[in-house]
């Protein structure tokens, strides 16, 4: 015998699907992981690591308080640090300012707005030159901005490295001196045991200067620096290896060196 539902249930029951479906619909997208060793021992510890380096949204001081109309213009890269060059742009540097400025609540009108002018524009507030500041903030909706931000990068270097290991093929050797079928596989054991860390420690460090988008004359600037250390491990013991490698890497360093500097200009300029 089948059963109906009343016609003054359905409405109800229409609600519940629809509520149900939004609330999926409005939900963050996940994804899965299609890696053959997804959930293994391995792969637990490497996204271990890999969280660490995951941007992580700072919660800045005054963001609820609106801050002065800023454009973020490419800064200087000090470096001569080939991987860090190859790796990075003044423009990459700019794009990480305009994201954490944005993030803090201050109005940020993008480099894209200057067109074919942006070079004209950093050379005249890296000059001082306000005549010619002048002719581009007369623009559109460039008359707004009240400050120029650049972040600069003066120091990439590798200030530490360490490493240890231990290598048993001289202690098997000893052992197996001692004769017999038993020291025989115990050298043999002990021989193919193997480690090796390995440790290397950077500093790098970041200007921030604020200037009035009219004069040109710094209102402000600071500096910062942060550690940046990457390692690796590895060990083999009778044939069986296991390694890891990871460290937080530069994009994250910079990242979070832009969100510092961020922090300091929301807390103290605003």
């Amino acid at each position: 015998m089948n059963r109906r539902i009343p016609i003054r249930s359905v409405p109800p029951l229409l609600g519940i699907a629809f509520a149900l479906a939004s609330a999926a619909a409005g939900a963050q997208p996940t994804f899965g992981n299609p890696s053959p060793t997804a959930g293994s021992d391995t792969s637990q510890r490497a996204n271990a690591s890999a969280d660490q380096a995951m941007y992580k949204p700072v919660e800045y001081m005054n963001r609820n308080k609106r801050g002065p109309a800023v454009i973020v213009i490419p800064g200087d890269i000090r470096s001569n640090n080939a991987t860090f060059m190859q790796k990075f742009t003044a423009n990459n540097i700019a794009d990480f300012g305009e994201l954490e400025m944005s993030n803090a609540n201050f109005p940020v009108l993008e480099r894209t707005n200057l067109g074919p002018l942006l070079n004209e524009f950093t050379l005249a507030y890296n000059l001082g030159d306000p005549d010619q500041a002048r002719k581009v903030l007369g623009r559109g909706k460039l008359k707004t901005t009240k400050w120029v931000v650049k972040f600069d990068i003066l120091k990439t270097e590798q200030v530490a490295a360490a490493q240890k290991g231990f290598d048993g093929r001289t202690v098997g050797r000893m052992i197996g001196l001692l004769g017999g079928q038993g020291a025989a596989i115990g050298g043999t054991a002990a021989g193919s045991v193997k480690t090796q860390d390995t440790s290397g420690v950077w500093i790098i460090g970041m200007r921030y200067k604020i200037m009035n988008a009219e004069t040109t004359e710094q209102v402000a600037q600071g500096y910062t620096e942060e550690k940046m250390e990457v390692g690796t491990t590895a060990t083999s013991v009778l044939g069986v290896s296991s390694s890891e490698q990871g460290g937080v890497s530069l994009d994250t360093m910079v990242q979070r060196l832009i969100q510092k500097t961020v922090w300091e200009i929301d807390s103290k300029y605003k």
